[in-house]
């Protein structure tokens, strides 16, 4: 099965459909903070409706206690979702345990998450767009690799 992972999230709304997504994909949503707002379910509970009750939500106070609890430990890769990669998502060779890491919604991740990934991948879009909404990019992502 593979994984959600978001890299310290900006919005809440994005969180709740995410994990609305992540429930009808039946993956793992594993959040690394801190968060841009104040993680109580109230707010996400908004955006994801009852389907929060459905999901396997994971805390993580920072992205070394999640890499080594979640990729060391169970020796899983590590993918990053990223408009600065090479690999097109529709190509790349997707395993059931993967590991897909989605970055803050203003600025992706640090280098040092960028260099932590296995490999990269992106979304090809058309008319020079910068990037798509993080939750959509996550359906279309997932859509692939399930």
């Amino acid at each position: 099965m593979s994984k959600i992972v978001l890299y310290q999230p900006e919005i809440a709304g994005n969180v709740g459909a995410i994990i609305r997504t992540c429930v009808c994909f039946d993956v793992e949503l594993h959040i690394v903070e801190p968060c841009g707002f104040p993680l109580d379910m109230q707010r996400v509970k908004r955006a994801a409706m009852d389907y929060i009750s459905h999901v396997k939500i994971f805390r993580h106070t920072s992205f070394e206690d999640f890499f080594r609890d979640e990729i060391l430990q169970k020796n899983q890769r590590l993918i990053l979702a990223t408009t600065k990669a090479k690999d097109d998502y529709r190509e790349f060779q997707f395993q059931e345990s993967d590991v897909i890491i989605f970055g803050k919604e203003s600025s992706g991740v640090p280098d040092d998450v960028a260099k932590s990934a296995h490999h990269k991948i992106f979304i090809p879009m058309k008319n020079q767009m910068r990037s798509l909404n993080i939750a959509i990019a996550c359906g279309i992502i997932l859509a692939r690799s399930v």
